[in-house]
């Protein structure tokens, strides 16, 4: 904190006071736990992938600028500091009195005001209702009761006229207004893109979780399969991982449950109505049927049957469970227990 105030002082740094020294402070303190995250990474104190170095943003790239309480005030506008009233757009109603907020913008050039607000958790009502979902790239969702959901796959949607705008990019000239021009529209395809793919994920989300106490995954090995360099683009555009993301965070606010199977399993060499695993099928068999029992299987349907089962949700009618073979991430705490911590986005 000396060195930006004796910055500041400087002529190089004159510019910093000009604006509010709170998002000044923040970044300095995200710059922190930046450099402690990457020597955690080092020293193999910290789990998983491996830190990097933290880099400067990219003008072009998104920004953003954190407010504290002392910073902003809300009423019906706005209002931050050095800044002044800001217009917003409300998509909906502060539930209680924010303790930050961040304004973002995007690359396409849009400005989001991001409040981070205390709320009791919205617990539903009991139900003994639960499912088993097998995700998939044809199909992005099977259920166990055999209902399938596509998913839209705007980036296949949008992929021709995303590769004609990024033609004509790089046509243009390093530093110029049209090249300016030609990288915002570009952006803006993008965040097209994001929004059609996140509107879904949102809406089937919420409707997995108010309709089942208890919804059970497959514990995919996402960054494994995108090194297939035939699936990365399909994988991608369908985001798995913001998917569950969304189901555990909606899981822990509502009182429900999520429970993800070990993607060992073989769901979808093992027969749901007798139990018998026959081995491993290519993904080209679709259907197929059992040599132990007679049964004509989906192979996406009997994956999430499968699946329900393995995740402790319901038995087969001859009451079979195979201890032992599954490998259950434990639930969160019970939502009830503390107050959820929510994070509201608003537009203007």
């Amino acid at each position: 904190m000396r060195s930006l105030t004796a910055a500041k002082q400087t002529p190089e740094r004159a510019w910093l006071a000009e604006v509010s020294s709170v998002p000044l402070q923040q970044s300095l303190r995200d710059l922190d736990v930046a450099y402690r995250n990457f020597f955690s990474s080092v020293k193999g104190k910290r789990k998983g992938p491996r830190v990097h170095l933290p880099r400067f943003k990219k003008r072009r790239n998104t920004q953003s600028a954190r407010f504290t309480s002392n910073a902003f005030k809300v009423t019906d506008k706005l209002r931050l500091a050095k800044v002044g009233n800001v217009k917003v757009q409300w998509s909906r109603q502060l539930p209680s009195e924010p303790s930050s907020v961040t304004i973002i913008k995007d690359v396409a050039g849009r400005y989001f005001a991001s409040f981070i607000v205390d709320i009791e958790p919205e617990l539903l009502p009991w139900t003994e209702q639960s499912c088993g979902v097998d995700l998939g790239i044809s199909t992005f969702a099977t259920l166990d009761n055999g209902e399938k959901i596509d998913a839209p796959k705007p980036l296949k949607r949008y992929l021709k006229k995303l590769g004609r705008l990024q033609k004509a990019l790089s046509r243009c000239e390093k530093g110029s207004n049209r090249r300016k021009a030609a990288l915002l529209k570009v952006a803006k395809v993008h965040a097209r893109i994001k929004d059609i793919r996140t509107d879904f994920l949102h809406k089937l989300s919420t409707k997995l979780i108010r309709e089942n106490q208890s919804v059970s995954l497959e514990d995919l090995n996402v960054s494994g399969l995108l090194k297939n360099r035939k699936l990365a683009r399909a994988i991608h555009d369908l985001g798995w991982r913001q998917f569950r993301t969304m189901l555990e965070a909606k899981a822990e606010m509502y009182g429900r449950e999520v429970r993800v199977v070990s993607r060992w399993t073989p769901t979808s060499q093992t027969c749901s109505a007798c139990g018998n695993r026959e081995g491993h099928k290519a993904l080209s068999v679709r259907e197929w049927q059992c040599f132990n029992c007679g049964a004509h299987h989906d192979r996406d349907v009997n994956a999430a049957v499968n699946i329900k089962v393995a995740g402790g949700q319901s038995e087969t009618q001859n009451g079979r469970r195979r201890p032992g073979k599954t490998n259950l991430i434990a639930p969160a705490d019970d939502a009830s227990s503390h107050p959820y911590e929510k994070q509201l986005c608003l537009c203007f």
